[in-house]
């Protein structure tokens, strides 16, 4: 098999830089950086396949409160602003448990492609 791997990839979350100016502040989570960024919506009772990639690491900002995410063997629920990590190669899933959608903005450093998803469990039988 494939590993995909074709750029390079952070071993750990790549620092977020907090700007401040007259109006307010921004992060900055991806600074002149090669990544892919994705805005996920999950429909209340609907998740991801608890998953996997070689090719890329992963942050994910959670936008809606309710946001249930596992990562290796661990499950929480996150809230509005929190950020997780996920290393390459480490299980994931999002989920939707609430009965509003829930949103996710992914931030991907390394390769994004569909051909690099290990996939564990998946709802949709793919």
């Amino acid at each position: 098999m494939s590993t995909y791997i074709t750029k390079p990839i952070p071993e750990s979350k790549p620092e977020v830089k907090f700007v401040t100016r007259p109006w307010g502040s921004f992060k900055q989570f991806a600074n002149n950086e090669e990544c892919t960024v994705s805005l996920m919506t999950v429909l209340p009772g609907q998740r991801l396949s608890l998953q996997s990639h070689t090719g890329r690491a992963e942050l994910w900002i959670v936008l809606d409160d309710g946001a249930i995410i596992q990562v290796g063997d661990s499950i929480k629920e996150y809230k509005a602003g929190d950020e997780i990590w996920i290393p390459a190669n480490e299980r994931h899933r999002l989920s939707c448990q609430g009965n509003q959608p829930i949103r996710v903005l992914e931030v991907a450093f390394g390769n994004w492609q569909q051909d690099d998803i290990k996939r564990y469990n998946d709802d949709y039988n793919r």
